[in-house]
């Protein structure tokens, strides 16, 4: 197998799918109609609610949803081989991935711009809605802690990211006020966006900015508030827009160069089925794979940003498909190609050999070793340098990373916002105390705290990682269950819609399996903090699958 190879067959699935499956499922599932009214349109507030172009909304709907996971799950998860990790990738993006991010989207579409925990309490029971608010807000933490890890143990190995990345964000802030409240041109501010873009780059290759990791925590806290209360033009759909273009350079100069190098992938295609890997300890393949390969292949919480922003911002319902459906399979092109480069170059910047993932399968794989990787690939392809190859890559994950810890805070934000709403009754809804715990910066500040402070005692990277990707995916089952209620109940009449329900209940089996073998496997590598909600979570989702079983026994209609 080569990296050409790869990249060939990656393009090939993922166009298939879209024309193949997904618009099938746009017209004979989802049923979407140009002339109906958006949210966006219907209870625009220019906060929240603000209809957009679709190329801005698919910015910032891919750059939400793609963080950092399609990369960083990828880099874990080829330790048990290539082949294991990508196989994964490619069939959990095609049936299960994508249909959970556009159903949600078209879910939350129909009941104004709600969230898709608002949504199962509608075609459910209302109690259904508070439990899976708490079950949200959960992973939502558990994302946080992640992704903080991600950036600020980033921003510490590689000065030079730190600065760009906060040039990027001033970047961000000039070119929303230039395009929403000077109403300048949208390809006059692109343009201008991403030439401010490469000179920052290249102004932090001789500039870095250096400072501990106590320093940048306090760092991403403030901005992650900032980011999640103040208004979407000011600074997070301006961020995600560049964003995404920064992630399609990132692709199509990955894709090209491991399309032309056509390297040979010296990585095995399988090293173990039980290799060495959450938290250190010997993780069988099945169930623990959606553990560590979330994003890349599937995760809910895509589900969370499609009903939380981008369901707020999209101007026509047709934009649903190319926004929720090819903004998942975007992602799994993403995963493919850090395959690929891991699979080529992954033992050259690890200074191992094959022999040394073979039966123990456990080579130590991080950010600065995939960004190498990738370096080699642009450099053996364009003559890129490695140092700017190296810093380039290494920016894109810690944007993508920065971008879900914003998204995520303001997605915190709204689920906390949604339980209270749920709970309190709306006749007391005017008292002081409600006003309080919703304030939109309170809400944040809370998310947030929590997050950034679980990042920092919550125990072993992998361990961390592996507990967000056991809340994110079981997210997922839990969605897709509410998708296929709502597309069974409400827009078929009764008809079961198995394209949801047979990956809804397969992935929650998966996962479920998956967060049994957590609690008994981590002690010890993971905090008790981390271990509680991992119960917690055990919990709920037991509740939650027998709710849908009973809603969707109970026919047709709310």
């Amino acid at each position: 197998m080569t990296t050409t190879l790869i990249v060939i067959v990656a393009l090939v699935i993922y166009v298939a799918v879209y024309f193949l499956y997904g618009k099938r499922i746009a017209t004979n599932v989802a049923k979407l109609n140009p002339m109906t009214k958006t949210p966006a349109h219907r209870l625009y507030d220019g906060v929240d609610y603000v209809p957009s172009k679709w190329p801005v909304v698919f910015g910032h709907h891919f750059a939400s949803i793609a963080g950092a996971g399609p990369i960083v799950g990828p880099i874990q998860g080829i330790t048990w081989g290539w082949g294991a990790a990508i196989l994964w990738i490619w069939f959990g993006n095609a049936f299960i991935g994508a249909v959970h991010d556009f159903m949600a989207l078209v879910a939350s579409i129909r009941y104004d711009g709600r969230s898709i925990q608002w949504v199962a309490g509608e075609v459910m029971k209302p109690r259904v809605s508070v439990i899976f608010g708490i079950f949200v807000y959960i992973a939502m933490i558990l994302i946080i802690a992640s992704f903080t890890n991600v950036v600020m143990n980033t921003f510490v190995g590689v000065p030079s990211v730190a600065m760009a990345s906060i040039l990027f964000i001033v970047i961000a802030v000039i070119i929303g006020y230039l395009l929403y409240w000077k109403k300048q041109s949208l390809v006059a501010m692109t343009v201008l966006g991403l030439v401010m873009l490469v000179a920052a780059i290249w102004f932090s290759l001789s500039n870095p900015l250096a400072a501990e990791a106590s320093v940048w925590r306090w760092v991403l806290l403030i901005y992650i508030i900032l980011a999640a209360a103040l208004p979407v033009t000011i600074l997070l759909q301006p961020r995600d827009y560049l964003n995404a273009y920064l992630l399609i350079a990132f692709l199509a100069i990955g894709g090209v160069a491991f399309l032309i190098i056509n390297a040979p992938l010296s990585w095995p295609a399988f090293t173990h089925f039980d290799a060495v890997l959450i938290g250190g300890k010997n993780s069988p393949f099945w169930p623990t794979v959606p553990l560590v390969i979330a994003c890349g292949s599937l995760s809910g919480f895509h589900a969370i940003v499609g009903s939380g922003t981008t369901s707020k911002m999209l101007n026509n319902e047709m934009d649903a498909l190319r926004i929720g459906y090819g903004a998942m399979l975007t992602e799994g092109f993403l995963a493919s190609i850090v395959i690929a480069s891991l699979g080529a170059f992954g033992l050259q910047v690890a200074q191992k050999t094959a022999a040394d993932v073979g039966a123990a399968g456990w080579v130590v794989l991080g950010i600065p070793q995939f960004a190498q990787a990738y370096a080699m690939g642009a450099n053996q392809a364009f003559g890129m340098s490695l140092s700017f190859g190296t810093t380039f890559a290494s920016l894109v994950v810690c944007a993508f990373a920065l971008t879900s810890l914003d998204t995520t805070c303001r997605l915190g934000r709204f689920a906390w916002q949604d339980f209270w709403g749920r709970i309190v009754n709306p006749a007391g809804q005017s008292g002081g105390g409600y006003k309080f715990l919703t304030n939109k910066w309170i809400a944040s500040i809370i998310a947030g705290g929590l997050g950034v402070y679980m990042a920092t005692t919550g125990g072993i990277f992998s361990a961390i990682w592996a507990a967000f990707g056991a809340a994110n995916q079981m997210l997922a089952a839990v969605a897709l269950m509410t998708a296929c209620v709502f597309s069974t109940k409400i827009l078929r009449g009764g008809q079961k819609c198995w394209l949801t329900l047979i990956p809804a209940f397969f992935l929650w089996i998966t996962v479920f399996s998956a967060m049994i073998w957590y609690v008994m496997t981590m002690s010890g590598s993971a905090s008790p903090l981390t271990m509680g909600f991992m119960f917690v979570l055990i919990v709920l989702a037991v509740i939650l699958l027998i709710e849908a079983i009973s809603a969707l026994r109970s026919g047709p209609g709310k």
